[in-house]
């Protein structure tokens, strides 16, 4: 299995049959490589309706006939659009084809706003535990530190997590490493950072502050194998 990251919360999960994208904001992201007329996924998963995590979803899933997975209210909005979507909530797991999903707390929030400025309300925002092939990723979404987080840790056995450290709109990297600590992965990912000045941080920074595990500071288009 391959885990690729391609800028602001962007990740991509390759296995031999599938190709998982998590938050996939490609148009108007600088700092994604990856190109949103191109790209091929059979499934998005979906943290939170904020357009700087939903992005290319629509366009992306209608072109490769993707599942969509995500929380109930953005599932119900999308499948409205005619996508193929699986709605879950949190404290909920399923078990796929691809793999098992199930979906954690954030300490964040969750509206879609579209073209014509219409605010969509888009349910509560979650994390994600993603386990494929006997290996646990956690990809945080948009949060603030929260002392469950701890639970998540001791509950899961994690390989590899992602957490973001802008600041601003979620924890930043004093709180980051809180959190690192708390979940106890083996490898932690910063992400959610430099894509617009409010939110710039310095991975490297972040990484090698890391205790517990291995601080990673994954470049755009970086692919870590698991």
């Amino acid at each position: 299995m391959k885990v690729s990251f391609h800028g602001q919360s962007v990740v991509r999960v390759e296995t031999n049959e599938h190709t998982i994208l998590i938050d996939p904001f490609i148009s108007g992201n600088e700092q994604c490589d990856l190109n949103a007329d191109s790209v091929k996924a059979d499934v998005i998963l979906l943290t939170h309706g904020h357009n700087d995590h939903v992005g290319d979803t629509f366009d992306i899933a209608k072109r490769n006939d993707a599942l969509v997975v995500a929380p109930n209210e953005l599932a119900e909005y999308f499948g409205g659009k005619g996508l193929n979507t699986h709605p879950m909530h949190i404290g909920g797991a399923h078990e796929f084809d691809f793999g098992k999903v199930k979906l954690t707390q954030a300490f964040h929030g969750s509206s879609y706003t579209e073209e014509d400025g219409n605010v969509i309300y888009a349910g509560m925002p979650s994390g994600i535990l993603l386990t494929v092939e006997g290996k646990t990723i956690y990809h945080a979404g948009d949060t603030a530190l929260f002392s469950d987080l701890k639970l998540i840790g001791e509950m899961n056995n994690i390989e590899l997590a992602f957490l973001p450290i802008g600041d601003n709109f979620t924890m930043g990297p004093e709180d980051a490493l809180v959190a690192a600590d708390w979940v106890q992965a083996n490898t932690v990912v910063p992400m959610h950072y430099n894509t617009f000045p409010l939110i710039e941080q310095n991975p490297d920074v972040f990484a090698a502050k890391v205790k517990t595990g291995k601080g990673l500071a994954m470049k755009i288009g970086d692919t870590i194998d698991l």
